[in-house]
């Protein structure tokens, strides 16, 4: 038996290129295996069966498998052993074995008969935490939980170099809990960060008051040049060994103008970090319901930007061949133009009674969806007052499911 007066001695095995003997093939060695193969162990599975997750890690030669019970000699030269098997005759024996061989051992069915415990395990940006707590592996994951979440999101801060240069990160389609992790922490590292108006705004709360933020919506020359002094505020930031953060809205590449950033930035020698971002044309529609593809209803989705109309010289979208499309289509930033592209695909083929939905801020506390057709959504947007940001989808799906929200 364990004695509680001694505790584990933590340590970090080197086990690459070593031979680790696992017994068992259900589901503890399923959830143990990835990390040993990460390790660069010689992995030998002794075991009569496996799951599929198990059988196909030998299928690719990630392990060796020998499809058969536990036999006296299995550990011979093994650095470490896990025994997971439901038989507790051969755990015993293979226990024995392991300590009539000096070998490091698990058993997943008796921690107190075992020489070793697994951690429970996290990484982040190369940290490897691993806890223990006794014989409580509850409670050793829920504190590397709590861990790796801080370390992730920058509200547990560690000392770490300081990488001055800029970040393109997509913040989501509005709620904050939508940002990716590696987001969340390049914002709590950030020196400056400038924001788009359609960005998690919420996130900006959470930053350090030494954390300067630049409104991107507010930076001077009009709109013709903003995107001109948008990439200047980045270089110059930079150019001041800054960690600089451009929070975008949705994803920096769709509609984002985030690879026009990123030239700017190369054209300049800065370092430059592109981190994607859920995307509004399908997270939106989600959160209201709609899938974007369906079976038997939809094999395939369109995006397209809105913000010049079909008739304009400077789209680029050929409006015919999409209206002839049978699959579901996504507008981003097309409220102002909606009654003319619902006229264009009608008048190039798509039936007037295709279902449209309209869902504003989309993912935010203030959702809503509007309902209407090809026929009708130019007047409905008008009649319900729909505002920016809004996806608009335009297909069967829209139909699949009941709305969420009322419009």
């Amino acid at each position: 038996m364990a004695n509680p007066a001694h505790p584990a001695y933590p340590v970090g095995l080197r086990l690459a290129g070593r031979r680790v003997v696992v017994i068992g093939g259900g589901q503890v060695a399923q959830r143990r295996l990835p990390a040993l193969v990460a390790a660069g162990a010689d992995v030998l599975l002794v075991s009569p069966s496996a799951t599929p997750s198990v059988d196909v890690m030998a299928e690719t030669g990630e392990i060796r498998w020998e499809r058969r019970r536990y036999q006296d000699g299995d550990l011979d030269g093994a650095w470490y052993a896990l025994i997971a098997t439901r038989d507790r005759a051969a755990n015993d024996a293979a226990s024995a074995e392991a300590e009539a061989r000096r070998v490091w051992c698990v058993r997943a069915d008796d921690a107190d008969a075992a020489t070793a415990w697994t951690p429970a395990t996290g990484r982040v940006e190369g940290v490897t935490v691993a806890v223990l707590s006794g014989n409580d592996p509850r409670r050793s994951a829920a504190v590397r939980d709590a861990v790796v979440e801080g370390l992730r999101d920058g509200s547990l801060t560690a000392a770490r170099p300081r990488v001055p240069g800029v970040a393109l990160v997509g913040g989501g389609p509005g709620d904050p809990d939508l940002i990716t992790v590696r987001g969340r922490r390049l914002l709590a590292e950030a020196d400056v960060v400038i924001a788009d108006r359609l960005g998690p705004r919420d996130l900006l709360d959470e930053l350090p008051p030494h954390v300067e933020v630049i409104d991107a919506a507010k930076i001077p020359y009009g709109r013709f040049m903003a995107q001109e002094a948008i990439n200047n505020a980045l270089i110059e930031h930079a150019k001041a060994g800054k960690a600089v953060v451009r929070l975008k809205g949705g994803d920096p590449y769709v509609f984002g103008r985030g690879m026009e950033e990123l030239q700017a930035l190369a054209a300049e020698g800065i370092a430059c970090t592109v981190v994607p971002g859920i995307s509004s044309s399908i997270s939106v529609p989600s959160a209201a319901g709609i899938p974007v593809t369906h079976r038997g209803v939809a094999h395939e989705f369109t995006v397209v930007s809105g913000h010049v109309g079909p008739d304009d010289p400077r789209s680029l979208v050929d409006w015919a061949a999409l209206a002839k499309l049978t699959g579901t289509i996504v507008i981003l930033m097309g409220v102002d133009k909606i009654g003319l592209i619902a006229e264009a695909l009608v008048r190039h083929g798509r039936s007037a009674d295709t279902p449209v939905a309209v869902v504003q801020e989309g993912t935010t506390a203030t959702q809503r969806r509007v309902d209407a057709t090809l026929a009708t959504v130019g007047e409905t947007v008008k009649a319900q007052e729909v505002r920016p940001p809004a996806v608009i989808v335009i297909g069967d799906v829209v139909r699949v499911n009941a709305p969420l929200t009322d419009a």
